[in-house]
């Protein structure tokens, strides 16, 4: 079943929302640190269980589905037309929020994975020499600003894909009207003709 440019437009909002939520949640459920219990030879940290890791390790997750989609949606052959890439990247808008929608999901996939990957070291790494060790946690924040540079992501795919059906409305007129007008002299020359032969 071939896919509409709305039910592209749904998908990449879907999973770009679904991300966004599970950050926000991942962010909401951090601990703001471990407690760390003196031992002989240091301190051992002592973290609440808390789902963090895994909503931070679900929310790229679903950045990736939501800009894969996103990417897709510009250059699926909707209705069995498609339009050449260096059509589109013609246009100087499609271009910019093209690249500016690579650079919103890279960062927020940045600013997901880094807390999201301490937080696992911490967690893994929780006996330590120093007796002043505090047990922290991933920075508070970058979960939280992450989520929402994941939406903004999402939203600028959607732009991307709107200038794309404008790209695709123009590029398929221009094809229609080139052969209209070919047609159209073909059949004036056509008549030319004729009328030469009858009247000789």
């Amino acid at each position: 079943m071939a896919a509409t440019m709305k039910q592209m437009a749904l998908i990449v909002s879907f999973f770009g929302f679904v991300s966004f939520i599970l950050g926000v949640l991942a962010e909401n459920k951090k601990p703001a640190a471990g407690t760390p219990v003196q031992n002989a030879n240091g301190v051992t940290c002592k973290y609440p269980s808390d789902p963090t890791i895994a909503l931070g390790y679900l929310s790229t997750a679903f950045l990736i589905a939501s800009t894969v989609a996103g990417y897709l949606s510009l250059f699926y052959p909707y209705q069995g037309k498609s339009v050449p890439q260096g059509v589109l990247f013609k246009y100087t808008t499609f271009t910019v929020f093209f690249n500016v929608s690579l650079f919103t999901t890279g960062l927020a996939a940045t600013m997901l994975l880094w807390p999201t990957i301490t937080e696992q070291i911490h967690l893994s790494n929780n006996v330590h020499s120093n007796p002043k060790y505090e047990c922290p946690t991933a920075k508070t924040g970058l979960l939280g600003g992450g989520a929402f540079l994941s939406l903004d992501s999402s939203l600028l795919w959607l732009i991307a894909l709107m200038l794309a059906g404008n790209v695709r409305e123009d590029f398929f007129e221009e094809q229609g009207d080139d052969k209209g007008e070919f047609g159209k002299a073909s059949t004036d020359a056509y008549d030319a003709d004729i009328g030469v032969k009858v009247s000789s």
